[in-house]
């Protein structure tokens, strides 16, 4: 070994000591380890920030854009009243939604099947009061085991596709990875489901964010197009009970109804009464394409261009709204905003919204234009609360915003655009549809995952540019000389896993596939069940957030931590091997 392929090793094995000892941030740890590798020389200096351009890194960076374009417009809220439903068991839950993310990931790039299933996954959680921790990886798991099946879902397997042709003068077609990738697939996502979610560590008080806000009375109008015209409030109520709102009554001429209000049939223009809290009721809203309660709601909406927002302030004593009206205060002509909910602990609001006086300890819910919040709050003599991430889902726009990701996957899947440019074309027409206010799009991106990303990728490949990857595949060829075929092809899958698990999964396929083709000359063997291990192995990256994008980008709204991963990966990457080498001699023999 070289003294540079000693320091490389040294450093990364330090770099996953403190990574999975937890004491410093994973950031911090792969900056340093990646200025200190510069120091040293084994990183040129004019590469030194190169991982920040990489495709992998800027994919991650607008996957989670485009994620939040996808719940601003609605389509999380109607993918997850179609498909998910919150009151299943965890384990039913991620069976269903590893097997949905499983045949996605089969048809389309296995980041793109994340993205769309992630803020679905998390607002389930949210719904069902628990930690989306406990959900999202076995979510990013499925979708990577679901990108073996077919020759697009996932890189390595075209990569392979193309030494074969190298090798034998015929690719392997759309379908020929799906024996053994599909083995692989079910046994893995049968294990998530079953047992590997448990194995996942819990931190805090076991129930997400969402659950914790207080409840607002509201209220929401019915549009004069509406689909409820004529229809009784009463067939409101499953959706109400799926948003987890409380139906109260409805406000009709100025007179506000109770009791009999269940039976009554809905008019154009009717109010209905609510209590929900912020999330609860922009879902509720979107589902059911009701309107605000405000008449000139509309015209604030489209005047607009920078964005709206939804934000609490609280009514202190001496506030200059105490005692006054939403209308008679002008919130709407004066400040461009719209009263949305009160919240009045433990008495009623029995006006209607906006001639309801308000009295000093009320909790104001306004939607108001992003740059001018806090002047409002000003303005009214209220203090904000904290920001807690509510958002006013554009429900107008849920079927464009699917068509522009499907457009971009599709684009990207067929090798007319890079993924990287074809998610970047998406954030920037949603930019341009105002789905995604455009100061709100750095909001969205997690910067930690991507200075992690940004600093191991020069890394990885200082370490193939020294000669440390070829020094595992050359030591790899000579420990298993003379034993039996299929323990050569275990050996192999083994360490390919482990390198992926530390490089991307392109570079290990790259670094991987002439060895398999080196060991199946020596036994003279067809190379095709070596190829196909190298495929599955490449894709099988568990253990760590940085062998697979999928990883790195659950690793910020899931609150992981670097060694986390192992707890499920290990055990899974173990039932990889077992599944896929019995199927490889079944369905590639030697």
């Amino acid at each position: 070994m070289t003294l540079d392929q000693i320091t490389l090793f040294t450093l990364f094995g330090l770099v996953f000591a403190l990574l999975i000892w937890g004491r410093f941030r994973y950031d911090l740890v792969a900056f340093s380890a990646l200025l200190v590798a510069v120091v040293l020389g084994l990183v040129p200096v004019d590469q030194a920030f190169s991982g920040f351009g990489h495709p992998a890194t800027i994919i991650v960076a607008l996957v989670l854009v485009v994620s939040a374009g996808l719940v601003r417009s609605g389509a999380v809220y109607l993918i997850t009243r179609t498909l998910v439903d919150s009151s299943r068991s965890l384990g039913s839950h991620i069976a269903i939604m590893g097997t949905i993310g499983g045949v996605l990931s089969g048809f389309m790039n296995n980041v793109a099947a994340l993205a769309l299933l992630m803020p679905v996954d998390i607002q389930t959680a949210r719904k069902a009061g628990r930690m989306a921790s406990l959900s999202l990886m076995p979510l990013s798991f499925a979708t990577i085991l679901g990108g073996m099946v077919t020759l697009i879902g996932t890189p390595p397997n075209i990569i392979i596709a193309q030494y074969r042709s190298d090798a034998l003068g015929a690719p392997f077609s759309m379908f020929d990875f799906a024996p053994v990738g599909g083995a692989a697939a079910l046994a893995g996502l049968a294990f998530v489901a079953l047992v590997g979610w448990r194995l996942i560590p819990q931190r805090g008080d076991g129930t997400t964010p969402a659950a914790e806000l207080e409840p607002y009375l509201a209220e929401l109008t019915v549009p004069e197009d509406s689909d409820h015209i004529g229809k009784p409030l009463r067939d409101l109520l499953p959706e109400a009970e799926s948003a987890e709102v409380a139906i109260l009554g409805l406000i009709r001429d100025g007179e506000r109804r109770y009791g009999r209000a269940l039976d009554t049939l809905l008019h154009a223009g009717d109010a209905l009464v609510l209590e929900a809290t912020p999330d609860a009721l922009d879902e509720f809203r979107t589902a059911l394409s009701l309107d605000f309660t405000d008449s000139q709601r509309k015209e604030l909406l489209t005047a607009d261009t920078a964005g709206l927002t939804l934000s609490e302030v609280v009514v202190p004593e001496g506030a200059r709204i105490v005692g006054r009206t939403a209308s008679g205060f002008g919130i709407t002509w004066r400040l461009r905003s719209v009263l949305l909910g009160i919240s009045r602990k433990g008495r009623p609001v029995r006006n209607a919204m906006r001639s309801t006086r308000v009295e000093a300890g009320d909790i104001l819910l306004l939607l108001t234009p992003k740059e001018t919040s806090w002047e409002v709050a000003e303005q009214l003599g209220c203090l904000p609360l904290a920001d807690r991430g509510l958002t006013v889902t554009q429900n107008t726009k849920t079927w464009l915003a699917i068509g522009l990701f499907g457009a971009a996957v599709a684009a990207a899947s067929f090798g007319l655009v890079g993924l990287p440019v074809a998610l970047g074309l998406v954030v920037v027409a949603y930019v341009l549809v105002q789905i995604l206010p455009v100061a709100e799009i750095y909001d969205h991106i997690e910067w930690p995952v991507v200075v992690l990303l940004g600093s191991m990728i020069p890394l990885g490949a200082a370490l193939d540019e020294a000669g440390g990857t070829a020094l595992i595949a050359d030591g790899l060829v000579a420990l298993t000389d003379g034993l039996p075929a299929w323990m050569i092809l275990t050996a192999l899958m083994v360490v390919t896993m482990t390198l992926s698990d530390v490089l991307n999964n392109t570079a290990t396929t790259i670094v991987a596939a002439p060895v398999a083709i080196e060991m199946a000359n020596r036994l003279d063997v067809s190379p095709d069940p070596f190829l196909m291990a190298v495929a599955v192995a490449a894709s099988s990256a568990f253990l760590t957030p940085i062998g697979h994008k999928n990883n790195t980008l659950i690793l910020g709204p899931g609150g992981y931590r670097f060694g986390d991963y192992w707890r499920m990966g290990l055990p899974l990457e173990v039932i990889v091997v077992a599944a896929s080498v019995p199927a490889i001699l079944v369905f590639w023999p030697f």
